[in-house]
């Protein structure tokens, strides 16, 4: 039996009273899932490969990978603004976005439809997104007969409380499709395991990198874009074709609420 961990990156807000804000009205929650062993074995070391040779990460001040920072070409990504180095980085990266082993989930919520249909409702936005995201690991994990647990990147005191409390509750209460025993036998952890983005986890900016182009694709597939599609966004959707749980020809990795 072999040991996985799902990496959780979050895009939006579950605020239901920013929900008429265009720019805040989709919340999604990511999971990569991947096996321990590849961690260590292989996504880390190529990972860290990478920032070495792009932005000379060192040990004592690794370089962390984040979306909007690389996008935006801000410290330490300035040399990104080199179009030559920019293309050799995108395209190395995609590579490795291509070749790692990984499965992903991808969650979201449109906040706006979800408050004017529903006046009263038993989960917040968070905890419904994590409960379909949750249910979806256990029942990938039941098809492998494999056990695994869940990590989340730190965003501070109350924050972190919401995330363990939302995992916590799914742990003891279950949901309308998975019973807590369930949950609990796949799941080797009752708690939500928390990081800070400079513990340099290379599963949680894995997740980082691709949870909005995931986010993208769903939106622009629902016409809720509003937006073409950027290149390089695109190229990680097509990557990610390959990626999403599926089995046969149903897509489980996909799921807009």
């Amino acid at each position: 039996m072999n040991k996985f961990r799902m990496y959780i990156d979050e895009v939006g807000n579950p605020d239901l009273g920013s929900s008429d804000n265009p720019n805040h009205r989709f919340l999604s929650l990511t999971g990569v899932i991947i096996d321990l062993d590849f961690v260590s074995n292989t996504l880390h070391p190529e990972m860290e490969v990478l920032k070495v040779r792009y932005f000379g990460s060192h040990p004592d001040e690794p370089v962390i990978l984040h979306r909007k920072e690389l996008v935006n070409c801000k410290s330490p990504f300035r040399a990104l603004k080199d179009p030559e180095f920019r293309a050799a980085f995108d395209r190395e990266l995609l590579i490795l976005l291509a070749n790692w082993e990984y499965t992903v989930i991808t969650v979201c919520l449109d906040k706006k439809r979800h408050r004017d249909t529903y006046t009263t409702w038993r989960y917040d936005p968070y905890h419904y997104c994590l409960a379909v995201l949750l249910e979806r690991f256990n029942f990938w994990l039941n098809r492998r007969q494999d056990r695994g647990d869940v990590m989340a990147e730190s965003r501070g005191g109350k924050e972190d409380r919401r995330l363990k409390d939302s995992f916590h509750r799914l742990w003891e209460q279950g949901t309308e499709y998975v019973d807590p025993e369930q949950f609990q036998r796949s799941f080797t952890s009752r708690q939500l395991k928390v990081k800070p983005k400079t513990a340099n986890i290379s599963g949680l900016q894995l997740a980082d990198l691709i949870a909005h182009p995931s986010r993208s694709e769903i939106l622009d597939q629902n016409g809720l874009l509003g937006r073409p599609l950027a290149p390089f966004a695109q190229k990680v959707i097509d990557i990610l074709q390959e990626k999403y749980d599926q089995q046969e020809r149903t897509i489980y990795g996909k799921k807009f609420l």
